[in-house]
């Protein structure tokens, strides 16, 4: 099972993906995108520390998402990578973007593990000024659409409620 996860800032996504990963059975990974390049930064990646129980293995990767995915993958795993959008403004920085991109799309379908990709669905308001802002949006939804035609599912998080958008096959 492969679920794509969106939401707005603080919209509860992380924890749906949590619990949802959880409920399985499986042997919890959290993979982490971000890292702590300023002190509000460092507070954030404390707090989910805090917030997840020690059952959770934990895979910090702000770049190489594929091969970190490959690394820990197996069938009685469960994947949280938390956050795709994080990622994606890493790898802009960095210059790696579209092979990053593809790398992930390959990889994905073949893990054996389920997989719970949060992300955070950046392009509901206004077009940014700015040539950066605009590609970071352009990129983000073309990334949601790309891996939403993968995922067996699709909830958007609102409030704290999810919302499936895309239902496994054969599911009501």
């Amino acid at each position: 099972m492969k679920e794509l996860i969106l939401g707005g800032a603080r919209s509860g996504k992380s924890r749906y993906a949590e619990r949802s990963a959880l409920a399985t059975g499986k042997t919890p990974v959290y993979i982490a995108t971000g890292w702590a390049d300023d002190a509000e930064m460092a507070a954030r990646i404390d707090r989910h520390r805090a917030d997840r129980s020690d059952s959770w293995q934990l895979v910090e990767e702000p770049l190489h998402l594929a091969q970190a995915l490959l690394a820990v993958d197996g069938p009685q795993r469960v994947l949280v990578v938390d956050c795709l959008t994080l990622w994606l403004s890493n790898c802009l920085h960095m210059g790696d973007w579209q092979s990053a991109r593809d790398r992930l799309l390959v990889v994905l379908p073949q893990l054996a593990a389920d997989v719970y990709l949060v992300s955070n669905e950046v392009g509901s308001g206004v077009v940014p000024l700015g040539p950066l802002p605009r590609r970071f949006v352009d990129e983000s939804g073309w990334l949601h659409q790309a891996l939403a035609e993968i995922c067996d599912r699709v909830t958007l998080v609102v409030a704290g409620l999810p919302l499936t958008l895309k239902f496994p096959r054969g599911a009501p």
